[in-house]
């Protein structure tokens, strides 16, 4: 028969190795962003240095092209030389991602890779509104009419897919009980 003390001890551990668990999903979803982030950034700093505003050069022919472009707005240039308040957006919207990783990690996959694209890309966007004033975009789709963009647009966009997914398997996890 085990001591009170031992299921104290086993109890303790399992709240320890909890708290571990945690703290390794806030991590790994703070070093996505982080990753997004740098990748985002390094990625407009390239093409600010190389490119030569709204002059295409061919990346890959027919597919795909690089064209520098400011970009005032939001996605689809809505809200257009609006910078400020999308600034003030940015950052209200990292502050809260980051509030809500510290202290509600998400319980899953899905929304964890979710979390973290959002807030990567958000920030990534945001550290262009907050510096330079625009946003720079500078991939362009050939062969359809779509606006201009750049990994950060990229990460919000597989945000919203993962949340969808979650979404989605969250309604078969309640189907199933």
């Amino acid at each position: 028969m085990p001591c009170s003390w031992d299921t104290g001890y086993y109890h303790e551990t399992s709240i320890i190795h909890q708290m571990i668990k945690h703290n390794l999903k806030r991590q790994s979803i703070y070093q996505i962003s982080i990753l997004i982030i740098f990748l985002d950034q390094i990625t407009k700093h390239i093409a600010r240095k190389l490119l030569t505003e709204n002059l295409p050069q061919v990346f890959i022919p027919y597919i795909f092209n690089v064209r520098l472009v400011k970009n005032t707005g939001a996605a689809f240039s809505i809200l257009t030389n609006a910078t400020p308040f999308l600034s003030f957006i940015s950052l209200l919207v990292a502050l809260s991602l980051i509030i809500w990783i510290w202290f509600n990690s998400p319980t899953n996959l899905w929304k964890g890779f979710a979390i973290a694209f959002l807030l990567g890309g958000t920030m990534g966007n945001g550290l262009d509104r907050w510096f330079l004033g625009h946003v720079t975009d500078f991939i362009e789709i050939i062969p359809i009419n779509f606006p201009i963009f750049n990994i950060a647009d990229i990460s919000i966009n597989i945000a919203v897919g993962c949340f969808f997914i979650d979404i989605l398997k969250e309604r078969d996890r309640n189907k199933q009980q």
